[in-house]
């Protein structure tokens, strides 16, 4: 049976957190800047963050309707998040907020087409992978891009999604180290 994807909604916030904080737990992105103790709770409630007041209300956003994966894109205007957000956000990465906010600066100086959206997360539960549901999710948001004519953009920092990501006909633009032992790899994908 095909998998079928929808528009996320609010009422969906607490189930995609708690996918995209069971996608991330051992990514390497999120162990090297969010606080280790409570990590996965971290993590899945800095996915909620994101979708709340990001994605839901200025980006696209999907879930299957298994509940087992999500992915979830931001236009390149979205606006930034309030103090309070931003106040949440710092209280959630704890003692690793200071590698963040070098990472961030560093990669605030890589390209980004001009336009292009950002693929913010993609993720499904650990018994979801290698079934298919990460390329249905690819799949389905990037028709929408399509369709709309946008570019995107993705930061990855795991080699082993690179091929993914390639066939979607994503390119590697950069490639940078932080801190020694965590790379970082900038993709662009065109608009069609």
């Amino acid at each position: 049976m095909p998998t079928s994807i929808r528009t996320l909604s609010t009422a969906d916030l607490d189930r995609a957190s708690q996918i995209l904080g069971e996608a991330f737990t051992d990514y390497p992105w999120t162990n090297w800047c969010v606080a280790e103790d409570a990590h996965l709770d971290r993590i899945s409630s800095l996915q909620r963050v994101y979708l709340e007041h990001m994605a839901l209300p200025h980006g696209s956003a999907y879930i299957d309707t298994t509940g087992n994966g999500v992915i979830a894109f931001l236009p390149p205007e979205t606006p930034a998040p309030t103090a309070e957000v931003s106040a949440r956000i710092v209280e959630l990465h704890g003692d690793r907020l200071d590698r963040l906010m070098a990472a961030e600066e560093r990669m605030s100086t890589l390209p980004v087409p001009d336009g292009a959206w950002v693929l913010a997360t993609i993720g499904t539960t650990p018994r979801s992978r290698g079934t298919g549901l990460g390329t249905a999710l690819m799949k389905h948001g990037l028709t929408e891009l399509d369709r709309a004519g946008h570019a995107c953009w993705l930061d990855t920092s795991t080699e082993r999604n690179l091929p993914l990501y390639q066939r979607f006909g994503f390119t590697v633009v950069e490639h940078i180290a932080l801190d020694g032992d965590l790379s970082v790899w900038r993709m662009h994908r065109r608009e069609p």
